[in-house]
Order: C-alpha cells, then sequence, then structure tokens
C-alpha cells in the first residue's frame, strides 16, 4: 500500500490522514512544531501512522499532501518533493493569509502558486471543497447513489489519475480537470465550495463558476 505524507496536521491534514489510515494507507505526518507534539494524534490513528519532520514526510512517502495556510507555502521543502506527486489543498483566505497581489488581480491561482514553488513536484489540487470533518465521515462505497464528488486538477494527468484513486478508496467519486488554472472553479464562494454534491452536480457547479472579477 502507497505511503502517503502529510505535511500539516491541522483539521484537514488530521481528518485526511484518519480517512486515510482507515482505509489501509500508511500516512507519515509532520507540522511545524516538531514530530513529538503529534504523539497523542498518532496514537489516535493507530499504528499505520507516525510523526516526522516535514522534510521526513517529504523523503518517505509517494505522495505528499500539503495542507498549511498559504501564506506559509514557501517553507515546505522543495527538493524532497522533487519528482513527486503533492496534493494541494490549498485554499486563499486574505484575512488569515494577507493579501497576494497575483490572486487579488486573478493573474494566477493558489495552487498555480504552489506548483510555481515546487517546480519539480507534479501538483494536484484536491481535498479543498470539503469541510475537514467531512473528509472521513462522507465517504462511501463505490457505487453508492448520491455519492459525493470531489474535484481534482493537475497539469499531469497521470499524477491526476493516481490521486483520483486514493479518493475513490476513501470513498468518493473523483472529478479529473486540467489544466490546473481551472483551479479557481472551486475557490472559496463558487457554487461548488462547500456543499455535498454528485459528480453530476459539482461538475455543473464548476461550469457556472464566476471568478471574482466578474461577480
Amino acid at each position: 500500500m502507497t505511503t502517503i505524507g502529510l505535511i500539516g496536521a491541522g483539521n484537514i491534514g488530521s481528518n485526511l490522514a484518519k480517512a486515510l489510515v482507515t482505509h489501509g494507507y500508511d500516512v507519515v505526518i509532520s507540522n511545524s512544531r516538531g514530530p513529538e507534539t503529534l504523539a497523542d494524534l498518532v496514537a489516535q490513528l493507530g499504528p499505520k501512522a507516525r510523526a516526522a519532520t516535514a522534510s521526513e514526510a517529504a523523503e518517505a512517502a509517494e505522495i505528499v499532501v500539503v495542507t498549511i495556510p498559504l501564506r506559509e507555502i514557501d517553507k515546505v521543502p522543495a527538493e524532497p518533493l522533487a519528482g513527486k506527486i503533492v496534493i494541494d489543498t490549498s485554499n486563499y483566505y486574505p484575512q488569515r493569509d494577507g493579501q497576494i497581489a497575483a490572486l487579488d488581480d486573478e493573474t494566477t491561482t493558489v495552487s498555480e502558486m504552489v506548483q510555481a514553488h515546487l517546480s519539480g513536484s507534479k501538483v494536484v489540487k484536491g481535498f479543498n471543497h470539503i469541510g475537514a470533518a467531512q473528509i472521513p465521515a462522507d465517504g462511501l462505497p463505490s457505487g453508492t447513489p448520491h455519492r459525493r464528488a470531489l474535484a481534482l486538477f493537475s497539469n499531469y494527468p497521470d499524477a491526476a489519475a493516481t490521486v483520483a484513486e486514493i479518493v475513490d478508496a476513501i470513498g468518493y467519486d473523483p472529478l479529473v480537470i486540467t489544466p490546473l488554472s481551472e483551479g479557481w472553479r472551486i475557490q472559496r464562494d463558487t457554487p461548488g465550495y462547500g456543499p455535498n454534491m454528485t459528480a453530476e452536480a459539482l461538475r455543473a457547479a464548476l461550469a457556472s463558476a464566476k471568478r471574482y472579477r466578474d461577480m
């Protein structure tokens, strides 16, 4: 089974780790405060989880989830992630991240910024439009009627397909979109951001999304 690293152990990171270990994945989880601060979380997650530094998590895993505030993205170690798939869960909240001019004027998108920093990695945007607590709670077996869908965006179809397998394994219908620049369609305040939607409904929501400048 694939080992998945997590850089970030906040709400999304901890809940995604729970979903992953429940479905048989090994996880290596890290935060900015050191592995020793994750002892309680690792104990809750069980034997398929261990704590590490961010660099160790990046090196130990085949696929790495970056789930930290966007303002901290430049602190993510790029070298150990080179050649790897990186799942980016980032959203832009100016009140938390400060104003970022390139996002304010929409000359780029959140995950394109992450891809630019991690230029040697294959970035897949995902898990950014579902509430953290819902990640381990809303998953259903493949083929279940009205199964929730999660959107994935990437410049790399092979990487997106790999992440889609993980999304399906933990209980969701993956909806893969290329290129990565289309990720704005699931940013905050868009129709697909937040609600529980089937693949059909989510696809329609993505198609109806508008740029901030057009709202």
